[in-house]
């Protein structure tokens, strides 16, 4: 039987930690400590993430005027794709990089967690030059994935990506649906 996810939402991290404090009694860590484990079970690195990422949200939420795509720094990202949708190499330019991981980024699953080899499963089908663990990497320090410190599990962060970003994933989408009916077309699953 599949378990239906119950969300929660706590208006205030510091007085649900305070709570939480108190039910544990003596046994309780620091204030701080259990708020950075609060964070980590959330999917964050720590509370510092969190304060970061809700004033981010805050910051978006005001935007009024739209977000335009910049039309070279796409063109760009794509050269770096087949037209089957696979990454060829690991770009040089940094931002090229981040867009090409955005495009990796949206073929992981949500709200799904992913241990090593299965994660390096799906970057693999996803590019040709057969770094995993570079991809791996760079994903977790743009912040498009979390993992435990020991590296035994993965989970892609769910955030709004750039306009460059998305403008990038349609494109890279389209391949792939290419690439899924070529398998199909040649009797391959």
């Amino acid at each position: 039987m599949t378990k239906t996810p119950i969300s929660l939402r706590v208006e205030d991290m510091t007085v649900f930690t305070r709570a939480l404090s108190q039910q544990l009694g003596e046994t309780s860590p620091s204030h701080l400590a259990l708020m950075n484990m609060i964070a980590r079970a959330a999917g964050f690195q720590n509370v510092q993430h969190v304060r970061s990422s809700a004033a981010s949200s805050k910051r978006l939420a005001k935007q009024d005027t739209p977000v335009i795509a910049d039309a070279r720094s796409i063109e760009k990202t794509l050269k770096q794709f087949d037209n089957m949708g696979r990454l060829r190499q690991w770009p040089s330019k940094r931002s090229v990089q981040t867009l090409s991981l955005w495009a990796l980024w949206s073929t992981l699953p949500a709200s799904t967690h992913l241990n090593e080899p299965e994660l390096n499963e799906r970057l693999n089908a996803e590019h040709l030059f057969g770094d995993a663990a570079t991809l791996r990497r760079a994903m977790v320090s743009c912040d498009l994935l979390t993992r435990k410190n020991d590296g035994t599990d993965y989970r892609r962060m769910e955030k709004e990506p750039p306009a460059e970003a998305k403008a990038v994933i349609s494109a890279i989408h389209t391949r792939r649906n290419g690439r899924s009916g070529q398998m199909m077309d040649t009797g391959h699953a």
